[in-house]
């Protein structure tokens, strides 16, 4: 796993979405199943991925199969780049 891009990820979700920059989120935390992250916080998710890494994230690909948690997450951003 990428520690850099964890701790990104992990910012901007709690900064900019939860609106609680001090909280830390595991890899394993669900986000969306856990009701931390809504359909239009997801949509920001994934623009801010798209922007900072420079991968494209499918529409079809916004759900929790493959964004609940930022282990998913990262794992899909490596498979992309």
């Amino acid at each position: 796993m990428d520690d850099a891009m964890f701790n990104t990820l992990s910012e901007y979700i709690t900064a900019k979405i939860l609106k609680q920059p001090g909280r830390s989120l595991n890899l394993q935390e669900p986000l969306i199943s856990g009701g931390l992250i809504d359909s239009f916080s997801l949509v920001d998710l994934a623009l801010f991925v798209e922007d900072t890494f420079g991968v494209h994230i499918d529409d079809t690909e916004l759900n929790a199969d493959t964004f609940d948690n930022l282990e998913q997450l990262i794992s899909l951003i490596e498979a992309r780049r």
